[in-house]
């Protein structure tokens, strides 16, 4: 039985957010006020449609939008992490579930040459349009109220483990890797077996830490990591087993 990796994309991936990397695209380097202050808590791909707009408007072109997405920097060891993983395939499943778009993240995984070590990548559809602006849609609707409208990773995990289980496809464990608020819904959803790999400092890890206190905490085991070489290490343990 392999092990499925699911990975989180901005601050865990990448050391940024993709969607906020894009904005050195923007004139000067920023976004209007007007524009910055309108999103709303929730409705974050509402509001990068609107930024997708105003580049678009500003002549900003797909090349120039490529250049600088794929300049967006690693997380620390990340890049010998997604390079041991490559190598070991055989052991691992790999996931990709994430906020951003399916336009930013297939541009950095390319243009590293990693996007052959994951089997999937779940993320909300963007395209250019005819007339050379990016276009962002919801990935799903669902009915979770823990999470933004356009996407509950709790919902996806549970999707996918329920496809493979229908192909025949069952894990020896679950490990799931993220950094975010909206990464809470799938770890709750993880097993016994399971593990957690928050990111140390960042908003998970002190969601599950504040949990601790509650009657049902996480079932899953909870491991942390500051570089991605912390994560290597508990897969080489993972294998070697």
């Amino acid at each position: 039985m392999k092990f499925l990796l699911v990975f989180d994309f901005d601050h865990t991936i990448v050391d940024e957010n993709s969607d906020t990397w894009i904005v050195k695209c923007a004139p000067e380097k920023k976004l209007p006020n007007g524009l910055r202050n309108s999103y709303r808590p929730g409705h974050w791909t509402e509001y990068m449609g609107r930024v997708f707009i105003y580049l678009g408007d500003n002549g900003i072109k797909e090349d120039e939008m490529k250049r600088t997405m794929t300049t967006i920097p690693f997380t620390a060891g990340m890049v010998d992490l997604l390079g041991f993983i490559g190598e070991n395939k055989k052991f691992f499943d790999c996931i990709i579930v994430s906020d951003s778009n399916t336009v930013f993240i297939d541009w950095i995984l390319k243009a590293a040459g990693f996007h052959k070590v994951f089997d999937e990548v779940f993320t909300n559809p963007a395209a250019f349009s005819s007339t050379g602006y990016l276009t962002v849609q919801d990935f799903h609707a669902h009915h979770c109220a823990k999470c933004p409208k356009n996407l509950c990773k709790r919902k996806i995990l549970k999707d996918f483990l329920d496809k493979q289980l229908e192909q025949g496809v069952s894990y020896a464990q679950v490990v799931y890797i993220g950094d975010g608020g909206n990464d809470l819904c799938p770890v709750m959803f993880l097993k016994k077996g399971d593990i957690a790999m928050p990111r140390q400092g960042y908003t998970l890890e002190k969601k599950i830490s504040r949990l601790a206190q509650d009657p049902s905490p996480v079932e899953c085991s909870v491991l942390l990591w500051s570089s991605a070489i912390d994560i290597m290490s508990y897969l080489k343990l993972l294998i070697k087993e």
